[in-house]
């Protein structure tokens, strides 16, 4: 509480210190990355859209590298006022956002960020759960991503019976899937991977290839198995609600029109980035491919735990059984999506 004081003092002081023209609003925007990260490129495109598109009327001061909000407490802190807009990762929060956390382990079959986006608009416009967690919050923008493979350090993997006994940081949702294959999986803040990685205390991380060269992982690993690791979408730009309740209704239809902006966008760097991140990795890190079989092996084991993993919210009053089978019905081939099976 005294740090959200203290952020809220130095928010306001900073407000007084700088004036703005009149006839313009200004909103901050904070995120735990550097200007230089592929999500932060997505970011200025958006907020260089939003300044041309209200005719200077509209514009975003962005706060990089975690000045204003924390990691873990984004939300919560955006509800508060701590930045107008941010970054925000329901998917790492330790509490009230069960579903959103857990969905994000339904996805198999979505590879694209395209696909990763249009299963979760067909969770959020048909499970009321998905607002009710994040009540407070208008959602800017949906985010996909690469498909991860898993990185290690100094021991190649060739295949899943090579996962045994080694160290792995994984989200939340991989950690029993690995757990199966015989692996040591954790979680821990991305931010503490590199060093992690440099020590030896894990052996590996499940990431994609853009970490090559955005997290520096080329420089304390040296090997990539090239299995498809299924990833979901989340809401990961958001506004707090009383602040978007006090803006004019044109700004509000400006930033409801500029969330396709913003998504186009990150799926755009996303993909650069990953065509970057295997560059700065060539010579330095050795790849080998994923069986068929070991990825239908791999596949079903991460099945069969989201659906394990949706059935366990009842204890926390939520069906998400129904959503597993809405999200699996909605992906009924690779990379295609129709809303619960309708098109």
């Amino acid at each position: 509480m005294r740090r959200l004081f203290a952020i809220l003092a130095a928010l306001l002081l900073a407000a007084c210190a700088r004036e703005v023209p009149p006839g313009v609003t200004e909103l901050t925007y904070a995120t735990p990355y550097p200007p230089s990260h592929p999500f932060s490129r997505a970011d200025q495109r958006w907020m260089d859209y939003v300044a041309h598109a209200s005719g200077g009327r509209l514009v975003i001061k962005p706060q990089w590298s975690g000045k204003l909000l924390s990691a873990d407490m984004s939300m919560t802190e955006l509800r508060h006022g701590v930045a107008d807009i941010g970054l925000i990762t329901p998917i790492y929060v330790r509490g009230g956002t069960h579903l959103i956390r857990v969905q994000s382990g339904f996805y198999s079959g979505a590879d694209s960020v395209e696909s990763q986006l249009a299963v979760f608009q067909c969770l959020q416009a048909r499970v009321p759960q998905i607002a009710t967690e994040l009540e407070g919050l208008e959602v800017l923008a949906v985010q996909g991503g690469l498909l991860p493979g898993i990185l290690t350090r100094n021991r190649p993997v060739r295949s899943l019976n090579d996962l045994r006994g080694l160290r792995i940081r994984a989200p939340t949702e991989l950690l029993p899937v690995l757990s199966s294959l015989g692996a040591d999986p954790v979680n821990m803040p991305m931010g503490e991977v590199y060093s992690a990685l440099a020590k030896g205390v894990i052996d590996g991380v499940v990431a994609p290839p853009d970490t090559f060269r955005a997290l520096h992982f080329a420089e304390v690993a040296r090997y990539f198995y090239e299995l498809r690791v299924p990833r979901g979408a989340y809401p990961a730009r958001a506004m707090g609600s009383r602040r978007w309740n006090a803006l004019e209704p044109w700004q509000r239809d400006l930033l409801t029109r500029s969330r396709a902006v913003w998504e186009a966008a990150l799926a755009d760097e996303i993909r650069q980035s990953e065509a970057a991140g295997r560059e700065a990795g060539a010579g330095r890190i050795t790849s080998f491919p994923a069986t068929p079989a070991d990825q239908a092996r791999f596949d079903a084991i991460y099945l069969r735990d989201g659906e394990a993993n949706a059935k366990s919210l009842q204890r926390f009053g939520i069906d998400g059984l129904s959503v597993f089978r809405l999200a699996r019905a909605s992906i009924p081939a690779r990379d295609q999506v129709s809303c619960g099976g309708i098109s």
